[in-house]
């Protein structure tokens, strides 16, 4: 019925021409332009009493600003967590041990000099769940105190009484972190690799059965560029293959086993038949071993169904390291000829295109749109008068409240379920597990722009150095402008 968001692509001149209104969605819509959320952190600065205490949680360092004097800086690191941690500057080539929880060590570090210095966790897909922070080492100390729990400050500053060092250090950073994110973003994302394409069935057998292959394996994905990362795969993409079906089709899956590791598939939200619903030692007999294979069988039901695909056995660990996949049966019915909220929806809406949005958080693959991380992200690029319909597939570990600037989301399922009472939203909340099928509809000339959208939980979407992972933008134009 549709075609992949891939399928509509904004010329180049055309986005270079909406360029400053990129620029004006870089800096002023999100709202954090140099402001950096600490996740309650705050900041906390070196004296002659001791080492400066820091806190590693889940998923979380606690102060998110260490203030230091230049010289010998000592760090009591506590895990007070329930998950492993560790604490590393790689600029000064200074780590702790892995860490469980409970346990702590001191890290001792010799003759720092003045600099801001980047702190994390090492663990694979920590950092990108937050765990960051930032030393600065100044001569004679810093000036800021202890920020109280829960404020929102700029790294290394309090609110009132930023030192003019590091909040130039801090603005220059973050120019050129946004500068330099731009510069990609509007030339295409600069990375290998794009996952969501549409897998056609292997054969049709006489009965009419359509079967498809997956292949689970682990493999090299340019996640943002420059950041590649081992991530576990169905046939070498990320998100794995968009399967189309349709009700009352008899499908066929065939699972071949590459991971060093047992696998097995859920079809999450879609009607299978006990023994095919993917659950190893529960549903399924046995998992499947490495270098074996399983096909899974069944008749769609005869009703439209939206769900996604992954692995249960080692999920947590498959998943959100990019084994997850859109599953489709059908089209979802649309309130034609309706309307909502004193808007109307024609009766003869005609979906121009249809976009799967999946969602992720953790492991190697991180804060991510569809397995890329801002600048790599696609736009969706749409004309006045297009209708765009865009499904959102939460596989991560937390909810991600996705805000779309200007224009107006209606939501029309959820979990592949149409909604008897469609609504207007900016802001759609969705959770881990869940679905959310919305329909964009462009249609007034003050619709034509570059409007940022991203997960408005703020630290999803920009750090120090700008914006970076759940961030994306919606292009829209219209096709009976002048030429410039």
């Amino acid at each position: 019925m549709t075609a992949p968001a891939s399928a509509k692509q904004a010329s180049g001149s055309a986005i270079y021409a909406l360029a400053f209104s990129i620029v004006a969605f870089l800096f002023a819509t999100i709202g954090l332009v140099v402001v950096a959320a600490d996740d309650g952190g705050g900041s906390a600065t070196s004296s002659e009493a001791g080492p400066i205490a820091v806190s590693l949680t889940d998923y979380a360092i606690t102060p998110a600003t260490i203030n230091a004097a230049a010289g010998d800086v000592s760090l009591a690191v506590s895990n007070d967590a329930g998950q492993v941690h560790n604490l590393a500057i790689a600029d000064l080539n200074a780590k702790t041990a892995d860490l469980s929880g409970g346990a702590s060590a001191d890290l001792e570090l010799k003759d720092v000099a003045p600099g801001t210095y980047a702190v994390i966790c090492t663990i694979p897909g920590h950092e990108a769940l937050g765990m960051v922070a930032t030393l600065i080492v100044t001569e004679g100390g810093a000036s800021t105190e202890v920020a109280a729990g829960g404020d929102t400050t700029m790294t290394g500053m309090d609110h009132d009484n930023p030192s003019p060092e590091v909040a130039a250090a801090m603005d220059e950073r973050m120019q050129k972190g946004m500068t330099e994110g731009l510069a990609t973003f509007t030339g295409g994302g600069g990375t290998e690799g794009i996952g969501n394409v549409k897998l056609e069935p292997t054969t049709v057998e006489a009965d009419g059965t359509k079967v498809f292959d997956l292949e689970a394996s682990i493999i090299d994905w340019e996640v943002s560029p420059g950041k590649i990362v081992k991530a576990w795969a169905y046939n070498g993409m990320v998100p794995a293959p968009w399967i189309r079906t349709e009700p009352n089709d008899k499908v066929k899956v065939n699972i071949e086993n590459n991971l060093p590791i047992d696998t097995d598939i859920h079809w999450h939200g879609i009607s299978t038949p006990f023994p095919m619903d993917g659950v190893a030692y529960l549903t399924q007999e046995l998992p499947v071993n490495p270098g074996e294979t399983f096909t899974y069988e069944w008749t769609n039901p005869d009703r439209p169904e939206l769900g996604m695909y992954h692995p249960h056995t080692h999920g947590q660990t498959a998943v959100i390291n990019g084994m997850f996949g859109v599953f489709q049966v059908g089209d979802m019915p649309l309130p034609r000829g309706e309307t909502i909220s004193g808007r109307d929806i024609p009766a003869d809406l005609t979906v121009t295109q249809e976009v799967p949005m999946v969602l992720n958080d953790a492991g190697t693959i991180g804060f991510s749109l569809n397995g890329k991380s801002y600048p790599a992200t696609s736009p969706i690029s749409a004309d006045l008068g297009d209708n765009v319909l865009v499904t959102y597939y939460n596989e991560g570990l937390t909810a991600h409240p996705m805000h779309l600037h200007r224009l107006p989301q209606l939501v029309v399922a959820r979990d592949g379920i149409a909604l008897e009472q469609p609504y207007w939203a900016d802001t759609i909340n969705v959770a881990p597990g869940e679905r959310f099928t919305v329909l964009i509809m462009p249609r007034e000339a003050g619709d034509v722009g570059v409007w940022a959208y991203h997960c408005h939980i703020l630290t999803h979407a920009e750090n120090d150095d700008g914006l970076f992972g759940m961030v994306t933008a919606m292009i829209v134009s219209d096709p009976n402008a002048p030429a410039a």
